[in-house]
């Protein structure tokens, strides 16, 4: 049995999930508010003065926080791409024998480093940057959630940053 601000989360849960939607949450709304509720089960808040616009701000807030980060998201993975430059050229180029030699090299040193970052990095890395599946169907098949993808992301980002910074300085 819910009690304290939990009880008032699930009496007008049906309120606070319109109010997201009004406020341009979409399909984000349910995660939003199971966010929501997983921190007020995480969190001994103790008794708060006025509950209800408690609730609407902090679902306000979860909802910025995540649009905030998504934009971020975009602008760090529009910047990677750009800054791909090689990476992202055709194919189909013809590349001298020793410059495609170096460019296997360079795959494999990849290849090892998110090998060794555990095999769920490696493969959010690979579903997401190279099959171009969405970070949301993948937290799905991983039965993970939509965070973990993004912080797996965030893990493999550094380290190939990290190894092209290596190769910058060599």
């Amino acid at each position: 049995m819910a009690t304290g601000l939990s009880a008032i989360f699930f009496q007008n849960r049906a309120a606070l999930l319109r109010f997201l939607r009004a406020r341009g949450a979409g399909e984000d709304a349910e995660d939003l508010l199971q966010d929501m509720w997983m921190k007020l089960e995480a969190k001994d808040l103790g008794p708060v003065a006025d509950p209800l616009p408690y609730l609407y701000r902090m679902a306000n807030n979860l909802m910025l926080d995540r649009y905030r980060s998504a934009t971020r998201r975009e602008r760090r993975e529009q910047d990677w791409a750009e800054g791909a430059g090689g990476v992202m050229t055709d194919p189909n180029d013809d590349l001298a024998v020793d410059e495609r030699m170096i460019l296997n090299q360079r795959l494999e040193q990849a290849r090892g480093i998110l090998a060794d970052l555990g095999p769920r990095v490696e493969l959010v890395f690979r579903r997401f940057r190279i099959e171009g599946v969405g970070q949301r169907l993948i937290a799905e098949e991983l039965g993970v959630s939509l965070t973990t993808v993004e912080k797996d992301l965030q893990k493999a980002y550094r380290a190939m940053l990290a190894l092209k910074q290596s190769l910058d300085t060599e």
